[in-house]
């Protein structure tokens, strides 16, 4: 049988390093040993542990976000194959735009985050996306950028319920639900310049005049949440948390001037089901229009602010 004590030795009479000893002791027959550490072992071998530590780290970290910037690459271009697969069943024309507000001739646009819009504009055109789309997208993460903050609480249940549904944190009502990825197919928006209006593909084999864009992370400037900022679902540098609210999702967001836009990675989708990477800083602005047609946009410090498309958009 053994038993195990442990006993610390301070200097001895020579000057001795302290000594934690660990002692084993064999009843009967058996023979006591001792195997001691020093203070300065110990300390190495925490050292060594910290350094092991900071650099680790940091590597894990990386890891987590090339495996969520891979996720989100994944994300759009299972959105751009569920829309040219709804574009095949539906004689190759794509999904209205949900991003709405008002009905029949009386509506103007929303910005393009819109998962659920405001209301259903007709009879035959739907206010939620997943009312098109459910049946090639059942899981709504994927309808989702995963570096944003977080997830919406209700980001499934708002996809399952469709054109009914009604946030249970509110009053009965027909909720809208905005999202971290801006969609534009069948969009327009405002441009200014030569290039007045911006029309997001209405098919796969939307015509010259026509973008080539589906899908983007959000970034834009200025929205009524984040007045003079800078907000993306992709976190930046010096960026904080924009909290959720009933009805629009986190996302990350900066006070700056306009003039000095953060530099950081986005992604897009489009029409030919390519996924591509671009830069903060190589984009064009683009304004919400009020009539259907993008020609008149609110007025700066109304309404979500700008939004900006990959310059590859327009070509």
């Amino acid at each position: 049988m053994r038993r195990l004590s442990a006993q610390k030795s301070g200097l001895d009479s020579t000057g001795g390093a302290t000594k934690i000893r660990v002692r084993y002791t064999h009843t009967g027959a058996g023979s006591t040993q001792e195997r001691g550490f020093t203070l300065i072992e110990l300390l190495v071998v925490i050292s060594i542990t910290s350094v092991l530590m900071a650099v680790l780290v940091p590597s894990l970290n990386r890891a987590r976000r090339q495996a969520r910037t891979m996720q989100g690459m994944n994300n759009q271009k299972q959105i751009t194959s569920a829309l040219n697969l709804f574009a095949s069943d539906h004689d190759e024309r794509y999904p209205e735009s949900v991003a709405t507000i008002g009905v029949d001739r009386s509506w103007t646009w929303s910005d393009p985050t819109k998962l659920t819009g405001d209301k259903s504009r007709s009879p035959r055109l739907h206010r939620a996306m997943s009312e098109y789309l459910r049946s090639y997208i059942p899981n709504a993460d994927n309808m989702y950028c995963p570096n944003a903050p977080h997830k919406y609480k209700y980001l499934q249940q708002a996809w399952d319920a469709g054109d009914e549904w009604d946030n249970p944190e509110t009053a009965p009502s027909t909720d809208r639900v905005g999202g971290t990825y801006c969609f534009y197919w069948n969009y327009r928006g405002y441009l200014g310049g030569r290039r007045v209006v911006f029309r997001g593909p209405y098919g796969p084999a939307s015509g010259g005049r026509y973008s080539k864009l589906l899908v983007t992370d959000y970034f834009g400037y200025n929205h009524w949440r984040t007045p003079g900022s800078y907000g993306s679902c992709e976190p930046f540098r010096g960026a904080g948390v924009t909290p959720e609210t009933w009805l629009l999702s986190a996302y990350w967001s900066r006070v700056n001037p306009a003039e000095n836009s953060p530099e950081f990675r986005l992604r897009a989708g489009y029409t030919d089901g390519h996924v591509e990477t671009y830069s903060a800083s190589d984009v064009v602005p683009m304004k919400v229009s009020r009539p259907p047609d993008g020609s008149v946009p609110f007025p700066d410090g109304v309404g979500p602010g700008t939004f900006f498309l990959p310059r590859n958009a327009l070509h």
